[in-house]
């Protein structure tokens, strides 16, 4: 799976829109970090859209869809899922990736990057409810975050905790 998309025939579609001004995205990587886990699932075949959003859009979705009054980092929408095939979406704040960023002293791309393996180890099943189920989220973030040539960064403190804040709802 190489994230080129349907257009190019390929089993994986991944189609990406930018709707954020606050960082300079490259769509290519985008892509590349949803296809890292993919390749290491269960599925031939996917069918991903990822989206690039303000705080305020990802504030509106969290309220809509899971009831949560605040901007949140990534939200995963599981839309289809059959033995081989998946269909989800994945919309992360750009804002927020810069506000994390900068606390963590990483750059944001990377911390976009780090929502974006999450949001997809969602979309294949991951959970981060329980603190075994957030260790195994957690080393297969940095498991990914590694083959995509992605330094961790000095402050590690993130991972201690419950990990990333964005949940996954299942349809």
């Amino acid at each position: 799976m190489d994230g080129r998309g349907a257009e190019s025939g390929d089993a994986l579609s991944i189609q990406v829109a930018n709707e954020q001004s606050s960082l300079a995205i490259d769509v290519l990587q985008l892509k590349a970090a949803v296809c890292s886990v993919l390749e290491d699932s269960v599925y031939q075949t996917a069918a991903i859209s990822i989206a690039v959003v303000d705080d305020p859009t990802i504030h509106q979705l969290n309220r809509k869809y899971l009831e949560h009054d605040y901007p949140t980092d990534i939200l995963s929408f599981l839309l289809d899922a059959s033995d081989t095939h998946l269909e989800g979406e994945l919309v992360a704040s750009a804002d927020t990736a810069v506000t994390n960023a900068a606390e963590y002293g990483w750059p944001a791309t990377d911390e976009l990057l780090l929502y974006l393996i999450h949001g997809a180890l969602h979309l294949i099943g991951y959970r981060d409810k329980s603190a075994q189920e957030c260790a195994a989220m957690v080393a297969a973030e940095k498991v990914h975050l590694k083959k995509l040539g992605i330094s961790l960064p000095n402050d590690q403190s993130r991972w201690l905790s419950t990990g990333i804040q964005g949940e996954a709802p299942v349809s």
